[in-house]
């Protein structure tokens, strides 16, 4: 059964600034550039058949590129934090995008995500990394100026069983089009 997620895939060239950033920071296992991007809508586990009608119907979307921003680094977890995050604006076409990729797999059959949706794009999972740790590192690391790239795509990742970070496959990428029909 394919594990699988929509996303938006980071430039590379933001990757790299944003590797950049990496290191300093004992417990942080540092996710590779490459596997990069921003879950639109963490699916999960499910089989060959489900899997190709959520593909069919993401190809159905009809949205325009837009702007995205990467500003400012954060973590996840609060007191005990799990993640560095680098943190992504909520634009209006990121969270229609987003809303409208939650209402499809909905009607798959596929509970709601539990979790209010933050977009972001994770560098590290932190293991047993203190909070004054992580804090020490964003004061030195947590500013950057602000990353913008125009999503002109979205995509279905798929990912094998493990504890995150990657390797990603892109199973299917779906255009983003100025010429969107009138509704």
């Amino acid at each position: 059964m394919p594990r699988l997620f929509a996303g938006l895939e980071i430039p590379v060239e933001i990757g790299q600034r944003l590797a950049n950033l990496r290191g300093g920071l004992p417990g942080a296992r540092w996710i590779d550039p490459e596997n990069y991007h921003v879950t639109l809508r963490f699916i999960g586990d499910i089989d060959g058949i489900s899997a190709n009608e959520i593909a069919y119907l993401m190809a159905r979307i009809e949205r325009r590129p837009f702007k995205v921003e990467i500003r400012g680094l954060t973590s996840f977890g609060g007191h005990k934090p799990r993640a560095i995050v680098a943190h992504v604006e909520p634009s209006k076409p990121l969270m229609e995008l987003q809303a409208e990729l939650e209402r499809l797999i909905r009607r798959c059959g596929i509970g709601p995500d539990p979790r209010k949706f933050t977009p972001h794009v994770t560098l590290a999972r932190l293991r047993d990394a203190s909070s004054w740790d992580v804090a020490d590192y964003l004061s030195v690391r947590g500013y950057f100026p602000t990353q913008t790239f125009t999503a002109e795509q979205f995509v279905l990742f798929s990912s094998r069983a493990s504890t995150g970070g990657g390797p990603y496959l892109v199973e299917n990428s779906y255009e983003l089009s100025e010429r969107v029909r009138a509704a």
